[in-house]
């Protein structure tokens, strides 16, 4: 049974940093997509950051970009973002998810219908 656990979350003011993490168990496919997925209230889910655990190829939302980034560490199977610079508007629930082996270009990464397996979500609040 594949589950995936994040947590790191929490609050801190406008300017301040993070880092969450995912640990992932029971996903016996080598290579796929990893995705960090965020959706605040009222709006819809947005696919943040993505990795593929094969050659570390990444995908950035426009919105995060030069903020945050993703990484893994594929002996502990986890998965992690870096946030830095936070901004009010990055408050939300943030989840991590496992996808696809193969995408046509990694900007798919960032849709979030293709991840098929998804934690519960850890939330983060970002304050002035």
């Amino acid at each position: 049974q594949v589950r995936l656990v994040e947590s790191g979350g929490g609050s801190v003011q406008a300017g301040g940093s993070l880092r969450l993490s995912c640990v992932v168990s029971g996903y016996t496919v080598s290579s796929y997509w990893m995705a960090w997925i965020r959706q605040a209230p009222g709006n819809e889910r947005e696919g943040v950051a993505a990795i593929y655990t094969g050659d570390g190829s990444t995908y950035y939302a426009d919105s995060v970009k030069g903020r945050f980034t993703i990484s893994r560490d594929n002996a502990k199977n986890t998965l992690y973002p870096q946030m830095n610079s936070l901004r009010l508007e990055d408050t939300a629930m943030y989840y991590c998810a496992t996808g696809p082996s193969v995408l046509a270009s990694a900007r798919d990464a960032g849709d979030p219908n293709i991840y098929n397996h998804w934690g519960q979500g850890t939330q983060v609040s970002v304050s002035s």
